[in-house]
């Protein structure tokens, strides 16, 4: 099978190479590879290793076709959005598209990067998939469908019914009528930060619009009297006559969970689990080893020999709740006890490893476990998991000569804006990112080189650049929040050799310390070690997102 590339997703994005007109003096990459391994508990035959997607892949959502399963996950204020991914035995999983792979279907603008693209929900309907999502300040509610995951997906047709909603999904019952459920504003004036409920309404698959009249099918949460904050994520799904409805509760931290209802009625009312939660990890020690916590935000999915399975979001923190690996992927099976779903049990921890479903295994790209990926750039075309900031302005990278060519613009890491970076995310604890860059391809007035990023406040940069005297250096910088400069602050520099020989830089990651090399025809020369990585955390950083290391070119203004 062709693997699959940025030609595939961005078409008419133009993230595929082709004549045009570029910088004279672009910053020439030959190479990029990643590098990570957390040591943990390996599958043996008949298991499967959670997560299932390492790295920042919250809030998935998953569906059926037959014997084939997709499932899509948040990006935020990334570009290209909405990655897809099938599998056939929900294990081993290939990504084949982006839903949101053109700049003109949704604009992020200036937009932070944990704003944009929030939990999507995908849905399959008699040959047609559905994506339901919400671009936070960026348009509302929406939905886009396709013949073919892989794309092209329709342009987005908004839902103004949802207003000031998030998390929409679809639900089609068996008398063929079609539903929409989402988070939005209760009733009135919340009652506490977080106070929020789920509304339903119907939809028109055709014209791909909501009608008639909005119900409230819940108020803040399973028990309102303690004021469960952020109910959201809601999917509804039928079962033995009784419609169920499943959401996250608790907010997206240490307290997340997962709430389960029932109705006999679509309309409701709904009579929460007696035993909820169905899944979460906050009952637990925290000071437990290798803990994985913050689990919530799950969709089921049923195989065509009636098992039940849920993906979920959870991470893996490295101390108490600091993770540079962002929201991740995981799979546990549901197991039924007494007409109500269960994930997890009070006080069970949900297991790096776990038997397999029962379906055929099959091949697919590793999305976790040690991995190593190199990417030579010997095609026209990125991978599908590569990624920029925002909506790409203008054509500033090209892949050509086995080499990746970024143009340095004055669009900086700090500014808010589309960068000359490209990246992949960050999907271990322990890793490492590292590439060859051509000195002599760093003109004077420019810099480029190597990034570990979660946001644009937030960043380590590893550069190469020349001195007032135009001799070669390697500098590293770094922006530690907006207090600090956007263009960051300078750690450490040393001088480079001029000429062609390339130099290589390296990024390494270790869980909460991270270090900066550089070499030339020589060994391994350390620019700064031990740096606090708690930087790039999502405690220390805020947002959604997870670090991602990349490949960068700048142009500083006021630079020629």
């Amino acid at each position: 099978m062709r693997r699959p590339s940025l030609v595939l997703a961005i078409a008419s994005a133009s993230l595929v190479s082709a004549p045009t007109a570029a910088s004279a003096n672009p910053a020439e990459f030959d190479w990029f590879e990643y590098r990570g391994d957390d040591a943990l508990p390996r599958p043996v035959p008949g298991q499967y290793a959670n997560p299932i997607l390492a790295g920042f892949y919250p809030d998935p959502s998953i569906t059926r076709a037959g014997d084939d399963y997709y499932l899509v996950t948040s990006t935020f204020a990334y570009f290209p959005g909405l990655p897809i991914f099938h599998s056939r035995d929900l294990v081993n999983w290939r990504q084949i598209g982006n839903a949101i792979d053109r700049p003109d279907m949704v604009d992020f603008g200036k937009l932070g990067l944990s704003r944009g693209l929030f939990a999507p929900a995908i849905e399959y309907h008699q040959g047609t998939f559905y994506i339901l999502n919400t671009c936070v300040d960026c348009g509302d509610n929406f939905v886009i469908t396709a013949k073919d995951p892989r794309g092209p997906w329709s342009k987005p047709s908004w839902l103004p019914d949802l207003k000031g909603g998030i998390d929409p999904s679809l639900f089609f019952d068996e008398d063929g009528s079609a539903w929409v459920i989402n988070n939005g504003p209760p009733i009135g004036t919340p009652r506490y930060d977080g106070h929020r409920a789920l509304w339903l309404q119907r939809f028109d698959p055709k014209t791909l619009k909501t009608f008639g009249e909005r119900t409230m099918l819940l108020d803040g949460g399973v028990k309102p009297e303690t004021n469960p904050i952020w109910i959201e994520g809601p999917h509804i799904f039928r079962k033995d006559g009784w419609y169920y409805l499943l959401a996250a509760e608790g907010g997206t931290a240490e307290g997340h969970s997962q709430v389960m209802l029932r109705s006999k009625s679509v309309t409701g009312p709904y009579t929460p689990n007696p035993n909820n939660p169905i899944l979460t990890q906050r009952d637990l020690p925290r000071d437990r080893a290798r803990p994985i916590t913050s689990a919530g935000h799950a969709d089921f999915v049923t195989t065509r020999n009636g098992e039940w399975w849920a993906t979920f979001l959870a991470v893996r923190p490295y101390t108490g709740d600091y993770y540079n690996t962002g929201r991740e992927t995981f799979l546990m099976p549901v197991r039924w006890e007494n007409g109500w779903p269960r994930i997890t049990a009070p006080g069970e921890v949900i297991p790096w490893v776990h038997a397999r479903p029962g379906l055929p295994a099959s091949a697919a790209a590793p999305t976790t476990g040690p991995l190593r990926v190199r990417e030579e750039f010997d095609r026209a075309a990125l991978p599908l998991d590569w990624l920029m900031m925002r909506n790409p302005q203008g054509r500033w990278w090209r892949a050509e000569e086995g080499r990746l060519k970024l143009e340095p613009r004055a669009t900086g890491l700090g500014d808010n804006g589309n960068p000359s970076f490209l990246a992949r995310r960050q999907q271990h604890q322990n890793a490492s990112a590292t590439t060859a860059i051509r000195p002599d391809s760093v003109t004077r007035g420019t810099e480029a080189g190597l990034v570990a990023l979660q946001s644009d406040e937030y960043w380590f940069a590893i550069l190469l650049g020349r001195d007032a005297a135009g001799r070669a250096t390697v500098t590293l910088r770094g922006r530690e929040g907006p207090e600090q400069p956007a263009g960051g602050v300078e750690l450490a520099r040393q001088p480079l050799a001029n000429g062609a020989r390339p130099a290589e830089l390296r990024i390494t990651a270790r869980a909460d310390r991270y270090d900066f090399a550089w070499r030339q025809g020589g060994g391994w020369r350390t620019l700064r070690r031990d740096v606090d990585g708690t930087v790039l955390s999502t405690k220390r950083a805020g947002g959604f997102v997870g670090a991602v290391f990349g490949l960068y070119a700048h142009q500083p203004k006021g630079r020629p």
